[in-house]
Parts: C-alpha cells; structure tokens; sequence
C-alpha cells in the first residue's frame, strides 16, 4: 500500500522533467517559492528525513556537485528566507526530476524492507505524540506529492 502511494508522486514526477529554464523560475502571485525551489525542496526534506531513519547516506552526495547549488544546496529549505530561495536556480530539470525520483525509490525500497512491527517504533520523540516511522513515511512523501503539486500546477500556469 505505501509503495502504491509513493508511485503516485512518482508519475507526478515525470511531467517535470522538460521545464524550461523559465518554467523553473516561474511563482504564482507574488509568493517567492518558485518551481525549481519546489522541486529541490521536495527531494531534500524527502533525503534528508529517510537518511536519518534509515541511516543510509543521502542521496544528495550524488547530486550536489552536478546541479551546484552551493552551501545553501545542502539545507532543507523549511524556513527560507525569500533571498535564500531566490538563491536556489536549479538550471537543469532532467536532472532535478532524478534526483527527486531517486528520493521517491529509495523510500519505498526502504519501507518495503521494514517489518511490520517496525512501523511503529518511535523515530522522533521531541513531538507530542511521538513520531512514528510510519508517520514519519507518510509525512515526507505527502510533502513531497503536495510540492510536487505546486510544482505542476505553477509551471502548467505559468
């Protein structure tokens, strides 16, 4: 069932994968989070939290050198200012789209190696109620689906 529910956002994904510069650029109104800031921001939330539960080495690693995003590349991106995601350009969509793609497999193979017992463990007990890794998997991927949305929705009007 989870690995139905990522495949989702992975079909969403593969839309993406032709913008233009300009459509990377593109914001709807006068909200700053553009398309490519979207779409960066949805593999780095996704990479960062699965590494830190699976403890497996983010996928970024990879990625980081060809897409070149500096220092600010490596963040997460909750709590930008407007001039940090303004600072955020991918210039490459292909590229961008596969990384958020490698995201999107990488969580579903992990969620399909887990047990069943295992969803349950507790994987952040600074929150009340504590966070599960079941919550944690649904969270991430439903922020990313819900970025890749705006994503879709702002170049498709843009």
């Amino acid at each position: 069932m989870f690995a139905e529910f990522c495949s989702r956002a992975i079909e969403q994904l593969r839309q993406l994968a032709t913008l233009r510069d300009e459509q990377l650029d593109a914001t709807l109104g006068n909200h700053v989070n553009h398309v490519g800031w979207l779409l960066w921001h949805a593999g780095r939330q996704m990479d960062m939290q699965l590494s830190d539960i699976s403890g497996q080495p983010q996928i970024w690693t990879n990625f980081s050198p060809i897409l070149d995003l500096g220092p600010l590349g490596d963040t997460m991106g909750y709590g930008h200012t407007p001039a940090q995601v303004h600072a955020i350009r991918p210039r490459n969509a292909a590229v961008l789209v596969e990384y958020v793609d490698k995201c999107l497999r990488a969580t579903v193979a992990y969620a399909t190696s887990l047990t069943p017992e295992s969803w349950a463990d507790i994987v952040d007990d600074s929150w009340q109620p504590p966070v599960t890794r079941l919550m944690r998997l649904v969270s991430i991927v439903d922020d990313c689906t819900q970025h890749l949305a705006q994503a879709l929705f702002i170049a498709g009007a843009g």
